[in-house]
């Protein structure tokens, strides 16, 4: 058996990254950053993928996002983007249940209604 163990994330800036994504996520460094690496955990009791951030000077274009289920896709999208999160220019398909952001870095995520 296999399972994911951490999802990696390219970030330009470690502890802006940290700030953003503790934040949005409620979750915590799993042990002080490096200069290049910061590993976030769910905080104590709760379910959850540890999201690894790895610093990276690159402007590939961006092949991974992250799929966030939220329960109020309203209040969840204004809560991220009072955190720092952007609006992505997308075209969305009639009846679409998703929301395109993007992080302070500038990697999209999307918001699900759950």
């Amino acid at each position: 058996m296999i399972t994911i163990g951490s999802v990696v994330w390219g970030v330009r800036d470690i502890p802006g990254a940290v700030e953003f994504w503790t934040a949005a996520l409620d979750y915590e460094l799993r042990r002080e950053p490096d200069i290049d690496w910061a590993m976030l955990v769910p905080r104590e009791g709760e379910e959850g993928i540890q999201l690894s951030l790895k610093l990276t000077n690159s402007d590939a274009p961006h092949r991974h996002h992250l799929d966030l289920f939220a329960d109020d896709q309203e209040a969840e999208v204004r809560r991220l983007l009072a955190l720092g999160a952007s609006e992505v220019a997308w075209e969305y398909e009639e009846g679409a249940d998703y929301v395109v952001l993007a992080d302070p870095d500038g990697n999209r995520f999307c918001v699900v209604r759950g």
